[in-house]
Formats: C-alpha cells, sequence, structure tokens
C-alpha cells in the first residue's frame, strides 16, 4: 500500500511541480520472449511409407506443425504427427491420421527437448507424393 500511494505521490508531485516522496518503486525484471524458430522440412513419401524430421525446443510453450505442401494432389490425406525423440524413433504424442494439405497439429513442450514430425502413409497413396512440413518451435 505504501508503494501505491508513494507512486500516487510521485505521479501528483510531478504535476503540481513539486515532489514528496523519496522511495523508489522497484521494477520488476521481466524475461524476453524467445522468438520462436522456424523449421521447414520436405521430402517424397511412398506408399506405405514414413519420414521423421527431428528439432530441439530451447524453452517451454507451444508447437505446431503446418503440412505446407503436398504434390501432386494436395487434397490426399497421410498422417501427420508430432512426438517426442527416445533416440531410435519418433514416441507419437498427437496425431491426426487424415491430414491433408494446410492441416496443423498443435502441442506445447514443457521445456527444452527433443521433438519429432512425422509423416506417414495413411492408407491412400498409389503412388509417391513430395511434402513440406512447416513446424514452428520455442
Amino acid at each position: 500500500m505504501l508503494r501505491l500511494m508513494c507512486a500516487l505521490c510521485v505521479s501528483l508531485g510531478i504535476a503540481a511541480g513539486t515532489t514528496g516522496c523519496s522511495e523508489e518503486t522497484p521494477t520488476t525484471p521481466t524475461t524476453p520472449t524467445p522468438n520462436p524458430v522456424t523449421a521447414l522440412f520436405s521430402g517424397t513419401l511412398n506408399q506405405n511409407s514414413a519420414a521423421t524430421h527431428r528439432f530441439t525446443s530451447q524453452t517451454a510453450g507451444e508447437v505446431r506443425a503446418t503440412l505446407t505442401t503436398v504434390q501432386p494432389d494436395s487434397a490426399i490425406a497421410v498422417g501427420l504427427s508430432l512426438g517426442t525423440w527416445n533416440g531410435n524413433s519418433c514416441a507419437i504424442v498427437i496425431d491426426k491420421n487424415t491430414a491433408p494439405q494446410g492441416s496443423v497439429v498443435i502441442g506445447n513442450v514443457s521445456g527444452i527437448g527433443e521433438l519429432c514430425t512425422r509423416i506417414y502413409d495413411a492408407g491412400l497413396l498409389v503412388e509417391p507424393i513430395s511434402y513440406e512440413i512447416t513446424v514452428v518451435y520455442p
């Protein structure tokens, strides 16, 4: 309460041209918000296959994987996942098994860690496709 009154006193003192408080109000340091990292992964996906791409978060926050491009047929659905890298494979945490171009999978990470995104044939491919996945993470 004293600090609030002193701040009010300082405000009024400045407005009136006088000073009545000598105590300074401490400021709380703010933690800078980290800039998110954007990674682009691309490749070719064959029938009955999968591809995994690894990345490392540097802090807690939202992780967003977007199936940016699927060619030659943008309407074909594939599987798109986010998970944690366990040293050998992508341990899936969030999965969307019918993801056409433009689909997004969103999760949250609690801190620094090895993560991964996985794209796979959900049983609908009859020919190879090329893809791009954009991942935004902290």
